[in-house]
């Protein structure tokens, strides 16, 4: 194997283990050094506890604290505002995400170290999480951990969300703002004895808004110019989370939680569509159930069990009769008959998991990780692929080594072994070290990543009216991608100021991606019943080079913090074009080669019943590539947000906040069907209300103290 002289290293560092343990973390530190010292207590790189300033693997965090002063909507709106290496276009289809040059297939979800289902192989409905319950994001950038699978080769956004243990809580936060929108939060949770219940529930809604009436046509077609299309279409979601616990002694508990969401999606509608309406909506139902436990053997050493199941289904909800087409009963059918009201089945994707994970405290200053995962995937799609159900199936066995004989170097070390049912078997080895020198870190990062191809990548087929017929295909003689990703960084911090400059290069091999082929190559029967505009399929690019920079800079003094993010990205991929017998370059579909962002906030009592808190927000992007559809243009803006906490008690708390987006009323008027840079309405008001109840003081529970199972994966 090309990387022998690697996976020696780690194996042997493998025979030696062991942690200091996880409550001495923050100890001996004062109030002072705990606010300038980045002593922020993350897990996701390893899935053990570190300071922030010590993680073996570079973590960004957007802690509590940021996030109350940003007030955001939604977690989208955290991730663009307070991070500079994260994009987003968000359509009907869900939130289309880019980290450092790689899109949603290959960025890991994660709340509370538990893998978030969507769309396989596909765009993730953020809408999902209640950024009222998040108590901070960890993000780590590129295939770094031996802990994650196929999923991660991008990187890993970990929500973590609030711990609540109180006797008696209730908490509600309503926020209303322009066009029509509504965020609704509840929460109700107890803690009797060893028992805890947490009960979470959320309402969105918009009325949406179109920026344009503009249709985008091609050759000489007059342009339409009075579409009654939306920027973004009136949209009503909602959901209930429920979450039990219960501790059996002090070295074991058990949990069991689940969820069930629902979202409609209204567009514009009217018989016989063509630029301006449509004769269906869009529906998406959502459900899960998840159980485990967590077993302490000591204050160091841990054992945790996790089985869950997710399921994600697509629906068309017809408002006029439509005849549609697709695979029924396993045969391809056209102009099949759908009536106003009816539900048509597009996709029912699920997924359940098994984890098992271990922890051990071992001689010599070492921590050692250690973990069994299996992962099935069954996709029902009756009316998008032939045959109507398929499925896959994913094992994993993985090995993770922490090792500080030096206290000045951290090397840490892992392997990951993958099995899929249809591709093999895979090794993947990674290693980062991290130098230290007073308040300087160096960080070094080299990991292969593996990632199979989906069941929509395979044997998708779908067909989507967007001036004119598109047709989208699987294919089944896809090979799984593989990744090298490096990268080297310094970080240093001292008295309130933080700096932090990151380089990364990430090599895919057979690299997934649409490409659009000759029509010819369509199945036949789509050639016949359509006149296709364009065709587009899944293949396996010959390869695919991202590489960027990363820096942040932030400062604090007293009331004061500010911060600026800038992230570099340029990368080149090559595919193998039959149709001409050339080798051609295309571009990664929403690049943009420069991004920042950057923020100012004041906060300040007056005496014990009010506190104010002012926020100045800003992000920037250049333009972004694409393949088709013309590219998205680049973009400024800037946010003001303002908190008002006042007549806080012992068991009540209430909370305002106020404030105006996009400042400058930017608006991206491309016309319908082309890529914009970013679908904000302009200028918009919000205003929120949180009132808080809470009864009996918040336990010192070591499950919670220390690595919990909701807190590593």
């Amino acid at each position: 194997m090309r990387y022998n002289k690697f996976m020696v290293m780690i194996l042997g560092l493998c025979l030696f283990t062991s942690q200091a343990q996880a409550q001495s973390i923050l100890s001996g530190k004062s109030e002072t050094e705990l606010s300038l010292m980045l002593e922020e207590v993350v897990v996701t790189g390893t899935g053990t506890q570190h300071l922030l300033k010590d993680a073996p693997v570079q973590t960004e965090v957007i802690n509590h604290k940021m996030l109350e002063a940003y007030g955001g909507k939604s977690l989208q709106d955290m991730l663009t505002m307070l991070t500079s290496s994260l994009d987003f276009n968000e359509d009907d289809m869900g939130s289309q995400m880019q980290m450092n040059g790689l899109g949603n297939n290959y960025i890991l979800i994660l709340i509370d170290g538990k893998r978030i289902h969507g769309d396989v192989g596909g765009q993730n409905d953020l809408g999902l999480i209640d950024p009222n319950n998040i108590e901070k994001i960890e993000i780590v950038k590129g295939a770094s951990s031996a802990l994650y699978g196929s999923d991660a080769i991008a990187g890993v956004i970990n929500i973590i969300t609030k711990k609540h243990d109180e006797g008696f809580l209730l908490e509600n936060t309503t926020r209303v703002g322009s066009h029509g929108d509504v965020r609704q939060h509840n929460g109700i949770g107890f803690r009797i004895g060893r028992f805890q219940s947490y009960t979470n529930l959320q309402l969105q809604h918009t009325d949406g808004w179109q920026n344009t009436a503009t249709e985008y046509t091609t050759g000489k077609e007059t342009p339409v110019t009075d579409s009654r299309n939306k920027t973004v279409n009136r949209y009503t979601n909602a959901q209930v989370a429920q979450k039990f616990t219960y501790d059996i002694g002090d070295k074991l508990q058990l949990y069991a939680e689940g969820s069930a969401y629902w979202k409609h999606i209204y567009r514009p509608s009217g018989k016989y569509a063509h630029y301006d309406v449509k004769t269906y909506d869009l529906e998406y139902h959502n459900s899960s159930l998840a159980g485990g436990a967590k077993y302490q053997l000591n204050g160091t050493d841990q054992i945790t069990l996790d089985v869950d199941w997710n399921r994600h289904a697509y629906y068309y909800h017809f408002t006029d009769t439509t005849l549609v087409d697709g695979y029924l009963f396993g045969k391809f059918t056209h102009y099949y008959p759908q009536f106003p009201g009816e539900h048509n089945l597009q996709s029912d994707q699920q997924r359940t998991m098994v984890t098992l994970k271990s922890v051990f405290e071992l001689p010599y200053e070492n921590r050692l990780s250690a973990g069994l995962e299996w992962r099935y995937d069954w996709l029902n799609a009756p009316m998008r692929v032939d045959g109507e159900r398929v499925s896959d199936w994913t094992g994993a066995l993985y090995i993770q080594d922490e090792f500080n004989l030096l206290r000045w170097l951290n090397i840490t070390g892992g392997l990951r072994l993958n099995k899929n049912q249809n591709f093999g078997l895979k090794l993947t080895p990674k290693i980062s070290a991290m130098f230290s020198a007073g308040d300087l870190r160096i960080r070094a990062t080299w990991s292969e990543g593996f990632k199979s191809p989906t069941p929509k990548e395979l044997y998708y087929r779908y067909v989507r009216e967007m001036n004119g017929t598109y047709l989208y295909l699987g294919n089944t003689n896809l090979k799984p991608q593989t990744s090298d990703y490096f990268s080297l960084g310094a970080e240093y911090s001292w008295k309130g100021f933080y700096f932090n400059v990151t380089g990364y290069f990430n090599k895919l091999d057979n690299m997934i991606n649409l490409v659009t082929i000759p029509n010819y190559e369509a199945p036949a029967d789509y050639q016949v019943a359509y006149e296709l505009k364009k065709t587009r399929q899944y293949q396996n690019m010959e390869d695919a080079k991202t590489y960027g920079v990363d820096a942040t800079i932030r400062y604090a003094h007293k009331d004061w913090t500010a911060g600026i993010g800038y992230s570099y990205l340029d990368n080149v991929a090559h595919v193998y074009d039959t149709s001409k017998d050339i080798m051609r370059e295309v571009i990664i579909d929403g690049t943009a080669h420069h991004k920042a962002n950057a923020y100012v906030t004041w906060k300040h009592g007056f005496g014990k019943a009010y506190r104010l808190g002012v926020g100045i927000y800003g992000r920037m992007s250049t333009k972004r590539y694409y393949q088709t559809d013309g590219d998205g243009k680049g973009y400024q803006i800037w946010r003001i947000n303002t908190t008002h906490d006042f007549g806080k008690s012992k068991t009540m708390s209430y909370r305002l906040e106020a404030g105006v987006d996009n400042i400058f009323n930017y608006v991206d008027k491309t016309p319908h069907g082309r890529h914009l840079g970013t679908t904000t309405p302009g200028t918009t008001i919000y205003a929120s209300f949180t009132i808080k109840f809470s009864k009996g003081k918040k336990t010192n529970n070591k499950f919670n103290s220390n690595l919990s199972n909701n807190e590593e994966d």
